[in-house]
């Protein structure tokens, strides 16, 4: 059994072409953990609904563009190197503002269930 699972997605831009410009990585590498998706959202797109969660944070991590993270009723604009994280409360949407696509990461997981991180979790072989 491997220890590991992988899955080359190609560049970045490359991910608009998936369906709604978003691929899921739970299914295609067997997480247990978390959730996590690439999101490509195109120039002048808005998406149509806010969604909030029963349980799970998310995080999201902004690659490239500009954009704006509409949470409850805060309007948070968001660029390259911008992190957000939402409560599972957060009733949450987002508009790509800028010229280019907006690039981003989405990780999601169940709040609090964190125990150990960084080093805490590591053991050397």
């Amino acid at each position: 059994m491997l220890n590991y699972r992988s899955l080359e997605l190609g560049a970045l831009s490359d991910v608009i072409k998936h369906e709604h410009g978003k691929v899921f990585l739970h299914d295609v590498l067997e997480l247990t953990g978390m959730e996590v998706s690439i999101n490509c959202v195109p120039k002048g797109f808005k998406v149509p609904f806010k969604h909030k969660h029963k349980e799970n944070e998310e995080l999201y991590i902004f690659l490239k563009g500009d954009g704006v993270l509409m949470i409850d009723d805060a309007r948070v604009k968001v660029k390259e190197g911008t992190c957000v994280k939402i409560l599972p409360a957060g009733s949450r949407t987002l508009e790509n503002v800028g010229e280019d696509n907006l690039q981003y990461i989405c990780i999601q997981t169940k709040e609090n269930s964190l125990d150990e991180f960084g080093l805490g979790d590591a053991k050397l072989d």
